[in-house]
């Protein structure tokens, strides 16, 4: 539906494959994912801004169905912004959830169904969001990052299928890797991720933009379809 070309998308991104390739980049997954050419990278405006929220929403669209036509492993769909680069921890926080909010209000607009896999409450265990049925977790990356591994030039959104982790589970892969990347980033940030947790065991939208935050923090998300369509 929108099918124009960001005038800095080769840049971007070559500028996310070099980052994703580098030697000390903890993500196994990504790199599995750009070693296979199933890292879809599109390249947008200002993360702040909603003027590339249809495009992008239209990409996750593409995106799930090319998945459920032919599933497979390490299969990433990535928004990389132009900026603004001088964003601190919160301010990208607040961002990320705004793109989240407004690209989910689209979903709904558009009809698509949330993943019945997963739950649209933010405050659950097994929240995910969804986007085109299928069900996604975000990693936020940006410039100011306290963690090395979220740090990159460009503030960014990475959309990861929650159908992948279901695969690695039960092909008894999901431990050993979640494993394999938690040790990478030791090595590379001198600890371990606290905010990291299983699925299921706390609600995953405390990792989205990498901030470690508060006990007392509140998902600022609100799904606006029907409860119907969502799972307890």
């Amino acid at each position: 539906m929108f099918p124009w070309r960001h005038d800095a998308q080769s840049a971007l991104e070559q500028m996310l494959e070099e980052h994703v390739s580098a030697r000390d980049f903890p993500c196994v997954g990504a790199k599995a994912a750009l070693a296979k050419g199933t890292l879809n990278v599109l390249a947008a405006n200002r993360i702040d801004s909603a003027w590339d929220d249809l495009r992008i929403h239209d990409g996750l669209i593409r995106f799930a169905e090319a998945y459920r036509e032919e599933p497979g492993l390490f299969r990433s769909f990535a928004v990389v912004f132009e900026g603004p680069d001088d964003l601190d921890e919160p301010a990208f926080e607040a961002a990320v959830w705004r793109r989240i909010q407004s690209i989910s209000d689209k979903d709904v607009w558009r009809g698509q169904p949330y993943d019945a896999r997963v739950s649209a409450d933010p405050d659950s265990p097994h929240f995910s969001l969804s986007f085109g049925g299928e069900a996604f977790f975000v990693v936020g990356l940006h410039p100011n990052a306290s963690r090395v591994a979220r740090r990159f030039a460009r503030p960014t959104m990475v959309f990861n299928l929650h159908d992948q982790f279901e695969t690695l589970r039960a092909e008894g892969k999901y431990e050993g890797m979640r494993e394999k990347i938690m040790v990478r980033d030791e090595a590379v940030a001198g600890s371990r991720n606290p905010m990291l947790a299983r699925h299921g065991e706390m609600s995953e939208a405390r990792q989205y933009s990498g901030r470690m935050v508060e006990a007392g923090w509140k998902c600022p998300f609100h799904y606006a379809g029907t409860a119907q369509e969502t799972s307890s």
